[in-house]
């Protein structure tokens, strides 16, 4: 197995490590990001992962930088009261690839993927309900709702009823068994995304709380941030960046004006305490979609914490 950081260089001009700083690498997975942000600047690194393999392979890049790296078993989204317990209250910097990591995704035992049969699990810290808990017990419209809400699927009543059937059958235990059942009903289209695509994407977004995991990270990394500390996400699909997006915006003080007939409009609107690094979300290049396909899909965004005197 092999993990590829995904838009790197620009991760790192982005976050600008500088000497004796401190950052959190708030999504550590396969340490790609990390390992270049230490060999970028003399700094300090915490990094959070909930996925104990990841906190365990991450052993070995700490011995490489001993007393920089501090490695955090935990959610991202619980970043505020994971680092007060280990005496940390400001950041000069905070990452987030929201993605999954090549680890997950190729390890079949983990059941994030389809291509190899495995487990119906798709638990990152490997606690709580299973994606084969939600299909065998949420009920039919329930089911269609998940689909729809996290993954986008436009036929997930029809998905959803499909489930339905089959588990009165038989359990669906495998990843194999759920993307047959869904294939079945889904037509190809000319995308060349396999029809289980976004059913998947969506039970593994409700079995990880993934978006209110986003929405509770952004908010506290802000907190943290120092005057000209930056925040710096990527994301990979719309649902993720559309959260980003907003976010930021709003802390940038961007969000549209109220109208002139709105009695909001005449109160004065509080100066924002972020800037934003690039007008519109950062693509990776030509280049390295061509060697790594898991970076197509990929945004990054970043906003900066203004000090007092530009703000």
């Amino acid at each position: 197995m092999s993990h590829i950081p995904v838009m790197l260089p620009e991760v790192i001009e982005a976050l600008a490590p500088r000497a004796d700083a401190a950052y959190l690498d708030a999504t550590f997975g396969g340490g790609g990001y990390a390992a270049a942000i230490l060999d970028a600047a003399p700094c300090t690194l915490w990094a959070i992962d909930r996925d104990p393999d990841a906190i365990a392979r991450g052993a070995a890049l700490a011995s490489r930088h001993p007393g920089r790296l501090h490695l955090v078993h935990g959610g991202f989204g619980d970043m505020l009261a994971l680092l007060a317990e280990r005496g940390v209250s400001r950041l000069d910097g905070v990452v987030m690839d929201l993605g999954l990591s090549s680890f997950q995704i190729d390890e079949p035992a983990r059941g994030f993927s389809f291509r190899t049969d495995g487990p119906l699990d798709m638990r990152m810290d490997h606690s709580g309900i299973t994606a084969a808990d939600l299909v065998a017990t949420l009920p039919e419209r329930e089911l269609a709702d998940t689909l729809y809400q996290f993954g986008e699927e436009r036929l997930s009543r029809r998905i959803a009823r499909a489930i339905v059937l089959a588990r009165a059958e038989a359990p669906i235990a495998t990843t194999a068994q759920l993307a047959v059942i869904i294939r079945r009903v889904v037509p190809k289209d000319g995308s060349g995304i396999d029809p289980a695509t976004r059913s998947f994407q969506a039970l593994r977004i409700r079995v990880n709380d993934e978006l209110g995991q986003i929405e509770r990270a952004l908010t506290q990394a802000a907190t943290l941030l120092t005057p000209g500390g930056r925040l710096v996400v990527v994301s990979f699909h719309s649902l993720e960046d559309r959260i980003v997006k907003r976010f930021m915006t709003e802390m940038a003080g961007r969000t549209p004006s109220p109208s002139r007939h709105d009695p909001r409009g005449l109160t004065d609107r509080p100066a924002p305490h972020f800037r934003l690094l690039h007008a519109r979300a950062q693509r990776p290049g030509g280049a390295e979609t061509s060697t790594n396909p898991r970076a197509r899909s990929a945004r990054l965004r970043a906003i900066e914490r203004l000090t007092e005197q530009s703000a």
